[in-house]
């Protein structure tokens, strides 16, 4: 049986120096925040964090792939030649000598494919990374994560998130800031502060008394269905404002007992479906600390179809023991399907 030491050491490694250079940037003044072709925002700390990320996995595991948000190929724009020799210099602080060519093939090295039981050459192994969760939440200067999750034959074996935002300890917020949550298959979840390296197990609160259940939501609101999440509170007999939070710290929240209950319910007419990315590594750190994952209609999340979690619909997160009633409730709502037609389950 892997116990998964050396993959456990290179993810705290690499993890670690990209939320030292995500912090660097943040510290910064005049840092430039730039779109994507779908309007969505990045920054060059979203580049360098993925860079470090890559490199480090290719030097140690070089033949397993990496599914991972960004692409250099953004970055190649003429136009765009600052940006990437500041994502260089950024970069150079933690690995000296690098060049812009070597932060272009780091980046794409994030480019891997994955199918497991298609026709396709299987990948019963990979990486999936998101550089920083929450890039909306990092440029406003609240929570963002760094995550990493290790995935074989679709089963995430190992998560880390960097949260240098997150208080180690949630009833006194302004002590102690930055954690890296980390759970194996099989293993108890673990948190470590970023500063003193002490480091703890964590569970979730096991209440079974809905009523008393502590919710927690994205900042973003389009992340979810809030009008849906209303109607749901009401049924569960919810009071009370859920607690915001940018980024899968959410997952870490819930893991430590802050927080028993998170959902994301598909907006009506949308089409999305959500990325292996912004799940894989949360999902794996809630489970080994006893609370449970699953989509809305109570399936496990499948991680073996490509960077979408194709046959899943919305998420629902808690701490294990309440997560009967909320599927409950759940079949008592209509909720949007992943195509335009609303559907009952």
């Amino acid at each position: 049986m892997t116990n998964y030491e050396k993959e456990k050491q290179i993810a705290i490694t690499t993890v670690t120096a990209a939320a030292q250079l995500c912090q660097q940037v943040r510290h910064q003044q005049n840092w430039a925040t730039l779109k994507k072709a779908d309007a969505s925002p990045v920054t060059i700390a979203d580049f360098g964090s993925q860079a470090i990320i890559c490199q480090g996995l290719s030097v140690a595991f070089p033949d397993d792939p990496i599914i991972a948000e960004e692409d250099a190929t953004f970055l190649e724009q003429p136009e765009l030649a600052d940006s990437l020799k500041t994502v260089t210099q950024q970069v150079q602080k933690l690995i000296p000598g690098t060049t812009p060519p070597d932060v272009i093939d780091w980046i794409n090295r994030g480019n891997g494919q994955i199918a497991w039981g298609t026709e396709r050459v299987p990948h019963s192994r990979y990486w999936t990374l998101d550089p920083i969760d929450g890039t909306k939440g990092f440029i406003r200067g609240d929570q963002y994560a760094i995550a990493l999750a290790l995935v074989e034959k679709g089963e995430v074996k190992l998560g880390i998130l960097a949260c240098p935002a997150l208080a180690a300890d949630f009833r006194q917020p302004n002590r102690d800031q930055g954690v890296i949550f980390l759970a194996i298959r099989g293993q108890s979840t673990e948190m470590i502060s970023i500063g003193t390296q002490k480091s703890q197990f964590i569970r979730v609160n096991d209440s079974d008394q809905i009523e008393k259940i502590r919710r927690i939501e994205s900042v973003e609101s389009a992340h979810s269905d809030r009008s849906l999440q209303i109607i749901l509170d009401q049924t569960l007999g919810l009071s009370g404002a859920a607690q915001q939070m940018d980024s899968q710290a959410k997952y870490g929240a819930v893991a430590r007992g802050e927080a028993d209950l998170y959902l994301r319910i598909p907006l009506a007419r949308a089409m999305y479906q959500e990325n292996i990315w912004d799940h894989a590594a949360g999902s794996i750190i809630v489970e080994q600390a006893g609370g449970k994952v699953s989509d809305l209609e109570g399936k496990p999340l499948d991680f073996s179809l490509g960077a979408k979690l194709s046959k899943n619909r919305g998420i629902v997160v808690s701490n294990g023991n309440i997560h009967p009633q909320v599927l409950k409730a759940l079949t008592q709502m209509t909720l949007p399907s992943t195509s335009d037609n609303s559907v009952s389950i």
